[in-house]
């Protein structure tokens, strides 16, 4: 007389098996975390360097975006923008839609970034645009696309007390005297 083990059985009892592992080893690892002093300080000195290890990794991911955002925004001055008309409405058009195609991936965020500034560049009222991106345009590229304005500069962001405004009225009052 022969036994057949069916496989079921004894995939059955595999499992049966590790999980009974992994239980007492659940509850060796909690015994010793409850009472072992040592223990729980190396888990601490543990979290704390893989803490640390995370923010210095976030801190070097954002100074490595910073010096890609500038790069960008500088080769994008140097090429240079459109300066007639019909070609700058193309070149806006071609821009929007570039970008509202790449931020759809969370990897081309940057570039998505750098066509919606590019088109904020040859916009006549960036103002305006700026409003209609915090709509439409996602967090994280619009955080990019910030942070290209503020690199940038030269983008009149409306009328918030800028320099513009503040020399005007100086200079009106000093024509009437």
């Amino acid at each position: 007389m022969s036994v057949s083990v069916r496989p079921a059985t004894i995939a059955l009892a595999t499992l049966g098996a590790l999980t009974t592992g992994l239980l007492v080893y659940a509850a060796y690892f909690d015994h010793k975390r409850r009472t072992d002093p040592e223990f729980r300080k190396n888990l601490k000195r543990e979290a704390r360097r893989i803490a640390k290890a995370a923010k210095e990794e976030a801190e070097a991911k954002g100074a490595n975006q910073k010096r890609k955002i500038r790069a960008l925004v500088t080769e994008a001055q140097e090429e240079g923008y459109p300066t007639n008309v019909e070609e700058k409405e193309a070149y806006f058009m071609n821009e929007v839609g570039r970008g509202e195609v790449l931020c759809q991936n969370e990897k081309t965020h940057v570039d998505a970034a750098l066509c919606f500034f590019n088109a904020l560049k040859v916009y006549p009222q960036p103002g305006d645009l700026i409003t209609i991106y915090d709509k439409t345009v996602p967090k994280p590229v619009l955080d990019i696309v910030a942070e290209m304005v503020a690199f940038d500069g030269s983008i009149p962001v409306g009328g918030f007390g800028g320099p513009s405004g503040s020399d005007a009225g100086g200079s009106t009052g000093a024509v009437d005297d």
